[in-house]
């Protein structure tokens, strides 16, 4: 089928096994946090803390990671991130088997968690292109990755409701832990090209300089870029939100609460299965125009709905246009960016779409605690409407300066 052809690669196969599992209990943790979280403070701000503390380290790193990753063993370094991820899972799970509920040591390890993400992250997608036996199957791959983290963002949250209130919130973290042997597992059974050895860094802040100019002038890229930055900082933070709608707008419990999730990590995996089937790469350009106004006219839905039933269809279409928004951006990037530069272009993306959250998570949980969250919502879809048809004037303009005659 030519929407698994990169599963033609042992490598990515066994990558995509692992990760799938390991991203279930990721989910499963991440959403047993945020309900405890609240449960215990009540407070929606404090909810945007951990989400800010979580992400923020891929903000502050991501340009630096670029560069260390493009003259490191990623293979190594992948290992050695999940290790790390290991550790910081086991610390959590004994925090919660002992019923330690302190508010700081759990920042102190989402903090832990985003530093090793950071490296994480960039160092998956860089090496993506490895892990394919045919370069052409990269895109599928690429898709196939963003179906696998929303398949597990479906699930996740399911899962993690029913451990919630069967087992107890120690379960979820314990899941988390034990979900790292299978990837770690998979990671030592790959068989990668010898590595090549690269000059070490000579001056961080030239390679740096570099990348960021190699951005600037490929004015596309600048451009959806700087759209993924703004959607990033005012709309995707809206899923920080996501315990206070189910408890104060709809009066719900934690099963409302993993519905929500749920019904977010649906759009996203609709999303990324999409993109799996997608033949025509120059489409890519329009699909984040139309996917941006998609996550717009969902939070719009979610602000105005009466009751949970249309409020779960408008995350629906949140997640939706959420994930084939990055999704796209990352694509375009991958196939359009020179390999020598592409590592630290993708710490760009990576700095767009997950480092400009947690700035948003801390602006979001302000605004809900001033503000009604309904009006938050609201405000985040006419800020996303508002942000597609500047994105759209310039790219009309910029695509007339590249065809107008030189004088």
């Amino acid at each position: 089928m030519q929407s698994l052809v990169a599963l033609k690669s042992t490598n990515f196969r066994l990558f995509f096994t692992g990760q799938s599992i390991s991203l279930l209990g990721t989910w499963i943790q991440k959403t047993a946090v945020a309900w405890v979280v609240y449960k215990l403070t009540g407070s929606p701000f404090i909810l945007g803390v951990i989400g800010f503390v979580g992400l923020i380290p891929t903000l502050l790193l991501s340009p630096y990671v670029g560069s260390f990753v493009e003259h490191s063993h990623k293979y190594k370094v992948m290992k050695n991130t999940q290790f790390l991820a290991a550790l910081q899972a086991f610390l959590l799970a004994i925090l919660f088997y002992f019923k330690v509920y302190n508010i700081s040591i759990i920042i102190l390890l989402t903090l832990m968690q985003g530093i090793i993400n950071a490296f994480d992250v960039t160092c998956r997608q860089a090496m993506m292109i490895d892990l394919v036996d045919d370069k052409e199957a990269l895109p599928n791959a690429i898709a196939l990755n963003s179906a696998m983290s929303n398949l597990a963002r479906v699930v996740g949250p399911a899962l993690a409701g029913i451990l919630l209130s069967v087992f107890g919130d120690d379960f979820c973290f314990i899941s988390n832990f034990v979900s790292f042997i299978p990837v770690i597992y998979c990671l030592y059974m790959m068989k990668l090209p010898l590595y090549e050895s690269k000059p070490h860094l000579s001056n961080v802040w030239s390679e740096l300089k570099e990348g960021f100019r190699y951005v600037k002038n490929e004015k596309t890229i600048f451009s959806q870029l700087l759209l993924l930055s703004f959607f990033s900082l005012m709309l995707i933070p809206f899923t920080t939100l996501l315990p206070v709608i189910a408890k104060e707008v709809f009066q719900g419990n934690s099963k409302t609460f993993t519905l929500f999730e749920s019904a977010v990590g649906i759009g996203s995996l609709l999303s990324a299965v999409y993109m799996t089937k997608l033949k025509q790469m120059g489409k890519l350009h329009k699909i984040i125009i139309f996917s941006s106004c998609i996550m717009s006219l969902g939070l719009f839905t979610v602000s105005l709905s009466p009751g949970i039933h249309l409020a779960f269809w408008g995350l629906v279409l949140s997640g939706l246009g959420m994930i084939s928004h990055s999704a796209a951006v990352n694509t375009y990037i991958q196939l359009n960016t020179d390999p020598k530069m592409r590592a630290r272009v993708i710490s760009y993306y990576i700095m767009a779409f997950i480092g400009m959250t947690p700035i948003g998570s801390l602006l979001i949980g302000f605004m809900a605690e001033f503000l009604s969250t309904r009006s938050v919502l609201f405000i985040e879809g006419v800020l996303g409407i508002l942000a597609v048809t500047v994105f759209v004037i310039y790219s009309r303009k910029s695509k007339r300066a590249d065809v107008s005659p030189e004088l």
